[in-house]
């Protein structure tokens, strides 16, 4: 058939109707020999080969009706088509959203010629004619049409063309291309109709068949989400998690090979956190750059991504994609509060037709069960720590409020019992045991220190923000300026515990979803109150939708246990602002 120099998609399908499938069932054709009398002498030539045309028709549509697989049911039109009209060349072109042919499913060309001719059209020159106009087409000389291209090297020689629209479901859903007519110079007006019947017919077979997949296509889909949503409630753990997730997502796309990126401990960085399909092992564990990346991109902006071909996309990390030999990709983001924790890939082979539409919807859907497991498996460890810093924080509060007030009050006894005592003797050995019991409270503190917050075991609340303010710079790109009250931070040293977790979480966020590269924290006195504030020039986020995550919530619960409250200012792409005001 007539190709141009554009890259399209190929369907490889088996082929499982042939021409001789016929032979069979049909009487011999009218281009075998002579037509022969039957009894009464009126079989004449032109009787049979309508007879011959009907059965044919006849049969195929039965033939087409009886498959509900697609690929071979667009094969068996090509196969058909080419066996009624007596076509050496056949083709199915599938026209995608953007008027070209996708697909090209073909008969009478080897895999051999296929490999010689290189890339199979997409929809210009004399294909293109039923593209923009879906009437059927009947030439007697290729060459000769005013739209014509030519055919590149190693294409078989074609001369007589006969092509028509497919109808499927209220759309065009493609057209059949037939050359080369045997034993004839050019198609007949009887070819023409009977291709249009057939053409009818495979419209009904492509509507079957397509609604049938996409049944099958929605029942993999809820299957996979009743999957997904029994292993997040059982508590799985994120890894085989994640795996579970990114084979859904191969599955349900009709892909070879799935990802999920998430965001690394190192600043800038990304990791192959779950992978499933072709080189799946090795690709486990790659890390690449959030700056430049198209993961790192779509992170950034929110968005789904189509690729027709990401090894040729600069921004792709080569590394990975010649691992899995990929090329038409779909990217989504793993959605969370505040921003983005990374991205779910799925690509086919370098050569295979792109994602249609419904595909990435479905992989979206599919992303926010990911984004779903991975907000929960940080909740949960999150849970857990907040109850063993609750039960720490309990025994603390037991061993300040009660042993140690007895052990004092025992002391200030022991002290007026020296004061009354008359042997010097005694008065030593009281205060002896007084210093005794001064060390076991100091002790006491000590063990009390270390129940509470780690960077508070040693220090006064005024260097325990300042610490954790170097801290989470270190592990970010954003610079964290700290301006701090003293006198007033000495005054909440009682409070010290909450005001260290609620500042933790708030810049642990800034590290994990703002993207920012200046972040500042700020305690200060108004009035009767104190005022907290944090705020990042980060990528912001939509207060409207995203501010119920679970850390903010943890966040308010906090401000409120201070007797306090907690004002979020953000808007998208201009950072966030976080107010915690409450009484000292």
């Amino acid at each position: 058939m007539p190709r141009q120099s554009d890259h399209p998609s190929i369907r490889s399908a088996t082929r499982v109707f042939t021409p001789q499938a016929f032979q069979a069932t049909r009487p011999p054709s009218r281009v075998e020999g002579p037509a022969s009398n039957g009894p009464g002498g009126v079989d004449s030539g032109p009787m049979r080969e309508i007879r011959d045309r009907k059965d044919m028709l006849l049969e195929a549509g039965l033939t087409l009706a009886s498959e509900l697989s697609l690929p071979i049911v667009l094969q068996r039109i090509v196969d058909v088509a080419a066996q009624v009209t007596d076509a050496r060349y056949g083709a199915l072109g599938v026209i995608g959203d953007n008027g070209t042919l996708i697909e090209f499913v073909t008969t009478g060309v080897s895999a051999k010629e296929r490999r010689a001719i290189g890339a199979l059209p997409t929809g210009r020159g004399v294909l293109g004619l039923l593209i923009h106009d879906p009437k059927p087409v009947r030439l007697s000389n290729i060459a000769e049409h005013p739209v014509s291209v030519g055919f590149p090297a190693r294409h078989p020689p074609m001369h007589s063309f006969l092509g028509a629209p497919v109808q499927a479901m209220g759309r065009v859903f493609g057209n059949i291309y037939l050359a080369e007519k045997r034993n004839a110079n050019e198609f007949s007006k009887d070819d023409e109709e009977s291709l249009i019947v057939l053409a009818t017919q495979a419209g009904v077979a492509i509507a079957n068949a397509s609604l049938y997949e996409e049944v099958r296509s929605r029942e993999q889909w809820l299957n996979a989400l009743r999957d997904i949503t029994s292993r997040v409630l059982g508590g799985e753990e994120e890894v085989p998690l994640l795996e579970s997730i990114a084979e859904h997502a191969r599955q349900v796309a009709g892909a070879d090979a799935a990802t999920i990126v998430s965001v690394s401990d190192a600043p800038g960085e990304l990791v192959v956190a779950a992978a499933v399909g072709a080189r799946a092992s090795e690709m486990r564990g790659q890390t690449l750059p959030a700056e430049g990346s198209i993961s790192g991109a779509v992170m950034q902006n929110g968005e789904s991504l189509s690729i027709d071909d990401v090894s040729a996309d600069p921004r792709a990390f080569q590394p990975i994609v010649r691992l899995g030999r990929h090329g038409p990709a779909v990217f989504v983001p793993l959605r969370v509060p505040g921003g983005a924790a990374g991205t779910l890939m799925v690509t086919k082979l370098r050569g295979s037709p792109r994602f249609d539409d419904r595909s990435v919807q479905l992989v979206e859907t599919l992303a926010d069960q990911a984004s779903v497991a991975i907000e929960y498996g940080r909740a949960q460890t999150e849970l857990q720590r907040l109850g063993l810093m609750e039960e720490r924080e309990r025994i603390a509060k037991e061993l300040h409020d009660g042993i140690i007030q007895s052990l004092f009050a025992v002391g200030m006894g022991l002290q007026g019992t020296a004061l009354m005592a008359r042997s010097p003797d005694v008065t030593g050995r009281i205060e002896t045991a007084v210093d005794e019991l001064d060390k076991v409270i100091r002790d006491l503190r000590n063990y009390i220190f270390g129940l509470r917050p780690g960077i508070l075991a040693d220090r006064q609340l005024d260097q325990a923000l300042r610490v954790l303010a170097e801290e989470i710079q270190a592990r970010s790109s954003a610079t964290v300026e700290v301006d701090i009250d003293a006198a007033l931070a000495a005054s909440l040293s009682g409070r010290s515990s909450e005001i260290i977790q609620l500042t933790r979480e708030a810049l642990s966020n800034v590290a994990r979803h703002s993207q920012a590269t200046r972040a500042s924290l700020r305690l200060a006195r108004r009035g009767s109150e104190a005022l907290l504030v944090l705020e990042d020039n980060g990528v912001g986020f939509d207060t409207s939708r995203d501010s119920n995550g679970f850390g903010m919530s943890n966040m308010q619960a906090r401000a409120e246990h201070l007797g306090g409250t907690l004002v979020v200012e953000s808007e998208t792409g201009k950072g966030t602002t976080l107010r915690i005001t409450f009484p000292i």
